[in-house]
């Protein structure tokens, strides 16, 4: 069975959006920032990071604190609003990828 140029077309674009798609996938930044009242977005500084593989290595940076004794103690704080942003993008991520898999699955 022959297929149209346009059909071929498709395809490839098809596929083609796919392949990006993968690629991104393969590894997600979750970065929170912070910037002082009345500073601009381009002020922000790096709070703290995690970076997931799609292998599932990750890494993760934590903002520490040196208490009184000069031991140090992860801001409570920034690493709880970090993991919630962390958990939203697994989140989104897995609702984008089931959405593609439905795409591709025969009905």
């Amino acid at each position: 069975m022959a297929t149209s140029p346009e059909l071929k077309e498709a395809l490839k674009n098809a596929a083609d959006t796919i392949a990006k798609y993968v690629e991104d996938a393969a590894t997600m930044t979750v970065e929170t920032r912070y910037v002082e009242v009345g500073g601009t977005p381009e002020q922000s500084k790096l709070a703290a990071r995690t970076i997931i593989k799609l292998d599932g290595d990750s890494e993760t940076i934590l903002p520490m604190k040196k208490g009184p004794d000069g031991d140090l103690a992860v801001d409570s704080g920034i690493q709880e609003m970090h993991q919630e942003n962390v958990q939203a993008a697994i989140d989104y991520r897995a609702e984008m990828l089931e959405r593609l898999l439905s795409i591709l699955r025969p009905e």
